[in-house]
């Protein structure tokens, strides 16, 4: 009797069970995008904030970063064959398995920083102009007038 080998998946399941992938880590996870019959990679780099089902069939872990503004999340299963490969950048020491509290965090800094700037009419109110004597409003009407012959002639 010979056995045969039949390789399932085109995903090297040993090779992403030993990856030693935590919460605190810093990876960038290179997609598999398929559009228009074309393939082509996207990496998605940010924080491993969880991980889940450690290395069964099932295990996933989710990664967020912030684009633009908003913080995005995506929850990718270890043994994915749309994951092409996946590099982890920097490691870190958390005390933490799982780091959700990092979504109040930083919502809570943005909170901060939007109280700290000024509003248009706060600016309005502190930085109101001081009058103008009779012979400043002058000059200013005339450079005004000057810039607009010139434009007018160009």
């Amino acid at each position: 009797m010979t056995k045969i080998a039949v390789k399932i998946s085109p995903v090297e399941v040993e090779k992403r069970a030993k990856l030693d992938l935590n919460a605190g880590n810093t990876v960038k996870v290179w997609q598999k995008i398929t559009e228009k019959g074309k393939t082509r990679l996207q990496a998605f780099e940010g924080l491993v904030i969880a991980r889940k089902h450690g290395t069964e069939a099932g295990g996933t872990f989710t990664v967020r970063k912030v684009a633009s503004g908003v913080g995005v999340e995506k929850i990718f299963p270890l043994y994915s064959p749309n994951i092409d490969r996946l590099e982890i950048l920097r490691r870190a020491k958390v005390r933490r398995a799982k780091l959700y509290h990092i979504r109040e965090k930083v919502a809570k800094e943005v909170r901060r920083a939007m109280r700290n700037l000024q509003t248009p009419r706060s600016l309005a109110e502190s930085e109101a102009p001081a009058p103008l004597s009779a012979e400043e409003g002058q000059a200013k009407i005339e450079a005004a007038v000057a810039t607009a012959e010139k434009v007018a002639e160009e």
